[in-house]
């Protein structure tokens, strides 16, 4: 269980770390990956929506045991990112930068999982 609350509350932290300095650099990811970003509503909203997750990840480091069912939900959100990497990188349509932080999603999913199966319940049936 303790493992599970670390592994979530470090993934709520990276992600809001990574996350976070996105809001002000539109104008950077223009210049040093064109093209420039033509539909700023799915590039804010792509913020907005990974950032609920990382709430999701802190809810998660408070009470494992209790939330567990949402650790699929969870592990879905980082295989998203992390496949779509992969896949594009492969098809060279992806800068190496981001498949690192791809294979961060992929690493977390992974982690994800082994919490999953490290909180599961015990019943005995007598």
């Amino acid at each position: 269980m303790k493992l599970a609350r670390w592994i979530f509350f470090i993934a709520g932290i990276y992600g809001v770390a990574a996350l976070i300095p996105m809001y002000f650099q539109e104008a950077t990811v223009a210049l040093t990956q064109p093209p420039a970003i033509t539909h700023a509503e799915y590039y804010y909203g792509f913020i907005g929506v990974a950032l609920a997750w990382q709430v999701l990840f802190f809810q998660l480091s408070r009470d494992p045991l209790r939330f567990r069912p949402m650790m699929i939900p969870a592990t879905l959100e980082k295989l998203a990112f992390g496949v779509a990497a992969l896949v594009l990188y492969a098809q060279h349509r992806l800068p190496p930068l981001m498949l690192l932080a791809g294979c961060v999603d992929l690493f977390f999913a992974a982690l994800f999982v082994l919490a999953y199966a490290r909180t599961r319940v015990v019943t005995l049936v007598l």
